[in-house]
């Protein structure tokens, strides 16, 4: 039940956001949907993570995601990627395995790669490496 009110809590706010973003930037919603997005962000340090809905590693990830998508909206854009519905993300990104995690800095050029689960904590130092603040 708390699951369930807390998914129904971040639907909301992610709907209230995308409804509040700036013009033709994409928003949280949009970015963690995981449909393909034009990435990385111009002007921001930008984290994609390239995975499935159905992937065990992949689902470990999702409430990270999500709450990174949270705590970084407007400042850093969080990406997912589902690359088992897009396939042709696999051979844009090069990825050879799920998930991957690459992060870009804010001028779009890739800084790092990882592959496999990525705890909270290592993410964000990556970004903080990266310039982003929280």
């Amino acid at each position: 039940m708390r699951k369930l009110i807390t998914a129904l809590l971040l639907c909301l706010a992610l709907t209230f956001l995308s409804q509040t973003a700036r013009a033709g930037e994409p928003t949280a919603a949009d970015l963690i949907s995981g449909a393909p997005q034009a990435l990385p962000v111009p002007g921001r340090v930008t984290m994609v993570d390239l995975g499935a809905h159905a992937c065990i590693p992949c689902k470990m990830m999702t409430p990270i995601i999500e709450e990174l998508s949270r705590e970084y909206e407007g400042k850093v854009a969080i990406a997912f990627i589902d690359v088992w519905k897009h396939h042709d993300e696999v051979a844009k990104y090069g990825i050879r395995a799920i998930p991957t995690q690459i992060f870009y800095d804010a001028r779009g050029k890739e800084r790092f790669r990882h592959i496999g689960f990525m705890d909270k904590e290592s993410i964000k130092a990556k970004l903080t490496e990266l310039g982003a603040a929280d």
